[in-house]
């Protein structure tokens, strides 16, 4: 059966894409997809216009796409997509196109990159998310963290969350750019963008490389769960693109997670508080966000606990609630239970207040970690103070348990 060419370039360029069918190709319209206020709205202008072209390509609507590319390329005149799927469109006109960017089996790195960019852009555009679910992660900011972040490396995609009284609501999503080699960084140089719970810092002041666009803000990586785990390295940034560059492929930083200048400008004032969480996950799953958080609860249960027999200076009560993996500036769980003993042996009278505790799970598949961080207030008749402190919560048979403590 004859295909004109509009349709042999979509269906070629959908199944190098995503996996996509004649039919499911045909089963997009415009219709369908333009005319969804949600959608529209939701998604960015880079994938409104851009999907807008290839459906209208889909529809032997060449100049039409045409007209929709150069709208883009206006609108954004660096995106180097656009002038790919520009270049392909007027190559139409004289020739029978054989690929996404007429590229041959030997394709270029750089068609390469911007099919891969395109892959990523479409199956967000064409996604049933549900945008008032939330990542099957327990996610619960205090008071002070306006915002949080979390990254799904797996889809080049940035979400930003608000902190309504402990409620997380969507606010917007962005297309973001990961290591070269992927995830899970190890060691220093090795181009990979670590897995993990962070926290953003405040814009680097230093005048930069033009490489890192309209500015950076440093993550804690390693953090201590890094460093626990010798993983080595530095300068994991979220930063933005060169001047003359809309985006970068999906995968093509050194580490770092890069969004477009446009869209680091957007969510800068949130950064610049220098408090907002950064969970960086990959094979994000979603759950409905009115779900209650079985861990949220089973944790806080477990630090009363631990709090209430710290206050009782029952030291072996007290120890009970630590992993004997537990490790905190060099010192085990044994050197850190002779320390208690010797500390608590008097059992002084004290008094210990927590506040501002945020929670946020460690995307680690093989285990449950949580990080948490509060404000301890510590009264004793010979010690008083008031410090931010960390700590990172295991699940060992099915009981939670302190791995690390430390100062935040």
């Amino acid at each position: 059966m004859a295909l004109n060419k509009g349709l042999t370039y979509v269906l070629l360029a959908a199944i190098t894409l995503v996996p996509w069918n004649a039919t499911a190709v045909n089963s997009y319209s415009l219709s369908n997809l333009l005319h969804k206020p949600e959608l529209r709205s939701l998604t960015g202008l880079a994938e409104n216009l851009l999907v807008k072209s290839l459906l209208e390509i889909t529809q032997g609507k060449n100049q039409q796409a045409l007209k929709t590319v150069d709208e883009l390329i206006q609108k954004i005149p660096n995106f180097k997509l656009a002038y790919l799927v520009r270049g392909d469109l007027l190559m139409a006109q004289a020739q029978h196109l054989q690929a996404f960017g007429n590229a041959n089996v030997n394709q270029a790195a750089a068609v390469k990159d911007l099919q891969a960019e395109a892959r990523v852009r479409i199956e967000r555009y064409l996604s049933n998310e549900n945008l008032d679910k939330l990542p099957n992660l327990l996610l619960a900011p205090n008071n002070q963290q306006s915002h949080l972040i979390v990254v799904d490396t797996d889809k080049s995609r940035l979400y930003l969350y608000k902190n309504n009284g402990g409620n997380l609501s969507y606010v917007a999503d962005y297309y973001v750019t990961v290591g070269k080699n992927g995830v899970g960084k190890q060691t220093e140089g090795d181009k990979r963008t670590p897995i993990g719970v962070y926290f953003a810092s405040q814009k680097l002041t230093k005048p930069l490389a033009d490489m890192y666009g309209n500015g950076a803000y440093p993550l804690n990586y390693p953090n201590e769960w890094d460093m626990q785990h010798n993983r080595s390295g530095s300068g994991i940034w979220l930063h933005g693109t060169p001047s003359t560059t809309y985006s970068r492929p999906p995968n093509a930083s050194d580490g770092c997670v890069v969004l477009t200048n446009q869209d680091l400008n957007t969510i800068a004032p949130i950064l610049q508080t220098g408090k907002t969480p950064v969970i960086i996950a990959n094979h994000l799953k979603w759950i409905n966000a009115d779900n209650t958080s079985a861990d949220k609860e089973s944790l806080q249960k477990a630090m009363n606990s631990w709090l209430n027999d710290w206050k009782s200076q029952n030291t072996p009560k007290y120890l009970s609630h630590y992993s004997q993996a537990f490790s905190t500036d060099g010192i085990n769980f044994q050197q850190w239970s002779d320390h208690k003993f010797t500390v608590q042996a008097s059992k002084p009278k004290v008094d210990i207040a927590l506040s501002n505790i945020s929670m946020f799970a460690y995307p680690d598949a093989d285990k449950k970690l949580v990080v948490v961080d509060f404000t301890q207030d510590f009264k004793s008749p010979t010690l008083s103070n008031k410090m931010q402190k960390r700590q990172y919560w295991i699940k060992e048979d099915n009981t939670w348990k302190i791995i690390y403590e430390g100062s935040a």
